[in-house]
């Protein structure tokens, strides 16, 4: 398998995941493939499908819950498909899934483009993001999108138009129906002012500081804010501000953070997000929703 799969891309065999998610935590992958191209991602996913290998595409790690234990597949990391290009003077922006969102988000920004500024402090790729539709400050990712492209169920390249996509708060249908893999996106912007967006940019990152524990690796807000309602306030008014399990921890500066305080196990994290839900539900009745994806859990 490796000999074929180094054709594509970087391999690694019993890779550690532990430094390529935002929580910090989790087992090993049997191997970790970074495909070269789309088209050398392609030819992977032909391989892995011709030797019946289950597989799992990893962006940034950063809305992920992995297991401890050694995933028995194929990893794919899309960091090097990171090719962009701004066309200030169509409005326009083109990413691959691997390109980080801040970066997107700052290069439009100096190509004097507005839209994207809610997104300059979301720590996840272009291909994670329009998969969860991030978003914050009343913004999502997919109310920028003009067309998507991915590899579709016959392992061929098909781009979908935003009115063939359906998608809501925090999700898409990529999320709810796994059949297609977004490597690239096409984005619509407006002409705005540089100097504006960036003091925008910098006062939303000083509030983060401010409010969030930056400091500590997390995957940032846990729960859904319930309608009319916040999550952190819930589970402050639970007394769950600081309960720790292992090595994880309900943030004392931000209740919907759970914070890995330096040996954080997998497990640690999943058992407390489950009992943070567990307890609020007892306590509020509001059944919180869990934004973070469990992967390979059993």
């Amino acid at each position: 398998m490796i000999e074929e799969l180094i054709k594509y891309g970087t391999v690694e065999e019993h890779a550690t995941l532990k430094n390529l998610n935002t929580y910090h935590i989790g087992g090993t992958a049997r191997y970790l493939v970074s495909p070269n191209s789309i088209q050398d991602l392609i030819n992977i996913l032909k391989l892995l499908k011709s030797n019946n290998t289950k597989y799992f595409i990893l962006g940034n790690g950063s809305n992920i819950v992995l297991n401890d234990r050694e995933y028995d597949g194929v990893v794919i990391r899309l960091n090097n498909l990171n090719g962009f290009k701004i066309e200030a003077d169509k409005q326009m922006a083109y990413a691959e899934a691997g390109v980080m969102l801040p970066t997107l988000a700052k290069e439009s920004v100096e190509h004097s483009l507005t839209g994207l500024e809610f997104a300059a402090g979301i720590p996840g790729t272009i291909g994670g993001a329009i998969y969860g539709n991030a978003g914050a400050y009343n913004s999502c990712l997919m109310d920028y999108v003009t067309s998507v492209t991915v590899i579709n169920e016959d392992l061929e390249l098909e781009t979908l138009e935003n009115e063939n996509i359906t998608y809501g708060y925090r999700t898409t249908m990529f999320k709810e129906d796994k059949k297609y893999i977004i490597v690239a996106a096409k984005f619509f912007l407006k002409k705005g002012d540089k100097e504006s967006s960036l003091q925008l940019i910098e006062e939303r990152r000083k509030r983060r500081v401010e409010t969030q524990p930056l400091e500590y690796a997390s995957a940032g807000s846990v729960f859904r804010n319930p309608e009319g309602d916040f999550a952190g306030r819930l589970i402050e008014s639970s007394g769950l501000k600081g309960y720790k399990i292992g090595g994880a921890e309900v943030s004392e500066k931000h209740a919907n953070f759970i914070i890995n305080k330096g040996e954080a196990t997998s497990t640690d994290v999943y058992k407390l997000i489950n009992y943070v839900h567990d307890t609020v539900l007892e306590k509020t009745k509001v059944d919180l929703l869990i934004e973070q994806e469990f992967i390979d859990w059993e």
